[in-house]
């Protein structure tokens, strides 16, 4: 097991960012199947807790194959998916991954947002108090992304809201900029296979970390997209995104099965 800290710190309240988070899982999930990946959504809906009250609890199936190292894809099946769940108690989450055909490997994360600047060191004592873990602080502005998914139009160091006035982000951004909120994230990734245990754990925080900071840049880069929404048009843009991206993934599913049934018959 390898547990990690993460603390992203955003130029909104935690109130905005509210909107803007599911503004962007939403469209980040279109865009990745427009570029032949796949976020199926499952399951959509309203969740109460117990104990944190009303939630929304969403499933979904990631399918990542093309995101994999060579080595990995060498051992995993054509079709493999990540399954994610995830119950949105707003400002506390819970995600949940789970792979298709590896059942020793799994990935927790706890969120807690607050309106600070990452200065919170015993936020997540009561869930972690007995275990060490490395915090790891993601800077949006100045930390360098994989360049394949660099665009200029979503770097914080150039882009300025024209509906907010936030923004070009430089170098020490955080120590003065207002508003400023923090995105905590406690990400516990087990897989518990021998020889395989810390070569994989660790190659996974490293695929966590580029994906929180990727989807965070985007969320403030697309703030002047969804700044004015409320939470009844972020939900219909949610549902209308959720339909098309699963409409493209059957699609694209149903072309790979005919691609390797056609296979296997020409191979006979």
């Amino acid at each position: 097991m390898l547990l990690k800290e993460y603390r992203i710190c955003m130029p909104l309240t935690v109130d905005e960012y509210k909107i803007g988070q599911l503004y962007m899982i939403s469209k980040h999930s279109h865009e990745q199947s427009d570029r032949g990946e796949g976020v199926e959504v499952v399951q959509n809906e309203p969740f109460e807790d117990p104990n944190h009250g009303n939630g929304q609890f969403t499933e979904k199936r990631v399918y990542l194959n093309s995101k994999l190292p060579s080595w990995a894809r060498a051992v995993v099946p054509k079709i493999f998916y990540v399954t994610e769940k995830a119950w949105n108690y707003y400002p506390y989450t819970i995600t949940e991954y789970t792979c298709s055909f590896l059942p020793k490997f799994s990935i927790h994360i706890e969120t807690k947002y607050e309106d600070n600047k990452g200065i919170n060191n015993s936020i997540f004592d009561n869930e972690a108090k007995d275990t060490e873990r490395e915090v790891c602080f993601i800077d949006i502005a100045c930390d360098e992304i994989p360049e394949r998914y660099y665009k200029e139009s979503e770097d914080p160091k150039h882009f300025k809201s024209e509906k907010t006035g936030r923004g070009q982000l430089r170098e020490g951004w955080r120590d003065n900029h207002q508003p400023i909120m923090c995105s905590y994230k406690l990400v516990t990734v087990k897989f518990e296979v021998w020889g395989l245990q810390t070569r994989v754990e660790q190659f996974v925080h490293k695929v966590v970390r580029d994906i929180l900071l990727i989807g965070h840049r985007q969320a403030f880069a697309w703030v002047d997209e969804w700044y004015d929404m409320t939470m009844d048009d972020v939900r219909e843009y949610e549902k209308n995104m959720h339909e098309q991206t699963n409409i493209k993934v059957c699609n694209q599913h149903s072309s790979t099965v005919d691609d390797i049934e056609n296979h296997a018959k020409t191979s006979t």
